[in-house]
């Protein structure tokens, strides 16, 4: 079992994900439902494919042969990360995905322990805003002695990909969360004012995954998270018709950002802030880099936070990120 699958090759972030890995030398094995475009991405990376969906349980334990680690990039992943994660423990594969949908992260949790028995890392988020928060989060907290409340927020610009704008709209929640004393409560709806290095804007307070995965790594029972979006904002209309996603030049030309504010129990706060690439080049950076480390042997069994597993200054070692104290 040596090789790396990204299952969801051929979209917009599995495509990403499969440059980067087979660019840095990482052996690398393609999977998806259609055979045509996993052969024509197959042969233009010099790689070999396997031709699966995800309602055949043999199927798929067959196709995870010599695999030892998955990179899950097929989303909704409503229907993708359950059987994925599954599998993976069945097999004594490792699972890393790409979802930024809170039901994958409790997903994770209750699979914990089976996980661990078999030995196997559920790291969800590998990439993306999750690996990027809980980096800035993480520097931030180690700021003060007695951490008690975050409050975090995202600076999202340019536009979406089409599976991003699909998978949105398919978990759409009528409750907004936030972690209170520790526990999972549904709040009012708020508009708060957060800066990004810029002058404070208007963020929308949202139920963002790292509500799980900071409260797991900094142990910081009172988390509210928050979006910031420039660039065009949700798109509206047949969604289907949306183009893969933003060009190279869209995305270099729109960097996120992130801010974390951390309250100690004087009440004195502290700012962060995290300046990266734009997130779709983030995301397939990272959960490259993520499959590559648990390939070589960071790997660690049951549900994992990048964050936990790499430490809090793993995002800080991909592409140009940077976070500033202010």
């Amino acid at each position: 079992m040596t090789k790396l699958m990204i299952y969801g090759a051929t979209g917009y972030t599995g495509r990403m994900v499969a440059e980067h890995a087979t660019r840095a030398g990482t052996p690398v094995v393609l999977g998806g439902r259609s055979k045509k475009p996993l052969a024509d991405l197959a042969a233009k990376l010099g790689v070999e494919y396997r031709v699966f969906a995800l309602d055949d349980d043999a199927l798929i334990d067959r196709s995870l042969t010599d695999v030892a680690v998955i990179v899950n990039a097929a989303g909704p992943f409503l229907r993708t990360a359950k059987p994925m994660m599954e599998a993976s423990i069945r097999n004594g594969v490792h699972y890393i995905d790409t979802a930024a949908e809170l039901d994958s992260y409790r997903l994770a949790e209750q699979l914990g322990a089976e996980a661990v028995a078999a030995g196997v890392t559920l790291l969800p988020g590998g990439g993306g805003s999750v690996a990027m928060l809980g980096s800035l989060a993480g520097h931030a907290v180690a700021r003060v002695k007695n951490p008690r409340s975050i409050r975090i927020a995202m600076h999202v610009a340019g536009g979406m990909s089409r599976g991003s704008a699909i998978t949105a709209t398919e978990n759409i929640s009528a409750e907004t969360l936030a972690r209170v004393d520790g526990e999972l409560v549904a709040v009012a709806n708020s508009i708060q004012k957060l800066d990004f290095g810029q002058g404070a804007v208007d963020s929308f307070q949202v139920t963002l995954p790292d509500l799980i995965t900071i409260w797991r790594a900094t142990g910081v029972s009172n988390i509210e998270t928050f979006v910031h979006v420039t660039g065009g904002g949700f798109p509206q209309g047949d969604l289907s018709a949306l183009p893969d996603g933003p060009t190279e030049e869209e995305r270099r030309e729109n960097r996120y950002k992130a801010v974390a504010e951390v309250t100690d129990a004087d009440g004195v706060v502290v700012r962060s802030i995290l300046d990266t690439v734009n997130g779709y080049s983030f995301t397939a950076i990272a959960v490259a880099e993520a499959g590559r480390r648990v390939l070589n042997g960071e790997a660690r069994p049951g549900f994992q936070t990048p964050a936990e597993l790499f430490g809090d200054g793993f995002a800080e070692t991909i592409a140009d990120t940077t976070i500033i104290d202010v």
